[in-house]
């Protein structure tokens, strides 16, 4: 039996007995995993190098049905969190903190419905990021950042009517690396800085790693991130692994000095 299917089968477990028959007619909560998986499959956003996943997870319940939750919900949430961290490992995607899952109730939804909405959110200061996990070919451009709310039925294999909230179009701008006076524009989809002929910026830099250092947009926010380099790499003076860049930070790889420029054109 595989991992995935045996954690399945504890979360089933959880509401045998007392709970059976009670969701007969409201949310399978194996139902809830299948869909977790299904909207972090759903919302992957490809680098050059990885394929990021959200890592928080909201489920939105009717008051009937959360009621029914009240007494297992913190065992529900722990097995739903194992089963997202199975199936990004299975997956390959990399996750900037360990999956989180938490309930919500919303009144305008009807027994047996349940919504799903997703984030990326940052790492709390202090606590580590797990490890990047094996380089990826991408195969599509990263989705927008804008959350969305799925909405499901209990039995329905697909959603049935999203609820989106309004996206205003993001402003044009341009965004560069500049070294030695020369700019550089950074792609949206991922930017690589190193030795190598193969990077999107090639530097003549013995300090400097074939593959150094990526800049990747995540959501709103653009950030560098080390690729495991022999020297590091340095934000404006301090060494970073991973760190969020705003217009005119220096960016140091080795001894050459890059500047991030992110401008309205």
């Amino acid at each position: 039996m595989s991992v995935l299917r045996t954690i399945e089968s504890k979360i089933e477990g959880l509401f045998e007995g007392l709970f059976g028959r009670a969701f007969r007619t409201h949310v399978q909560p194996v139902e809830l995993a299948r869909k977790l998986a299904k909207e972090m499959d759903e919302h992957r956003s490809v680098s050059i190098s990885r394929v990021y996943v959200p890592n928080e997870y909201t489920i939105y319940l009717s008051s009937a049905d959360r009621q029914e939750f009240a007494s297992y919900e913190g065992s529900l949430i722990g097995e739903l969190q194992e089963y997202l961290t199975e199936h990004a490992r299975r997956e390959a995607y990399a996750l900037l903190t360990p999956p989180r899952v938490r309930f919500a109730t919303d009144d305008d939804l009807a027994v047996g419905e349940f919504g799903i909405a997703t984030r990326v959110a940052q790492p709390q200061e202090g606590v580590p990021a797990p490890p990047a996990l094996p380089a990826l070919t991408p195969v599509v451009p990263p989705p927008l950042a804008a959350t969305t709310t799925m909405i499901y039925r209990q039995g329905e294999q697909e959603a049935v009517a999203p609820v989106v909230p309004p996206v205003r179009a993001p402003e044009p701008e341009i965004v560069t690396l500049t070294v030695e006076g020369r700019s550089h524009p950074v792609t949206p989809t991922g930017f690589v800085v190193g030795r190598s002929r193969e990077c999107d910026l090639c530097v003549s830099d013995g300090n400097a790693s074939r593959r150094h250092a990526e800049v990747v947009l995540e959501g709103t926010s653009y950030f560098v991130v080390d690729l495991g380099s022999t020297n590091g790499t340095e934000l404006n003076g301090r060494r970073i692994m991973r760190e969020a860049l705003a217009d005119g930070d220096r960016i140091t790889i080795g001894a050459t000095d890059l500047v991030f420029g992110r401008a309205l054109p």
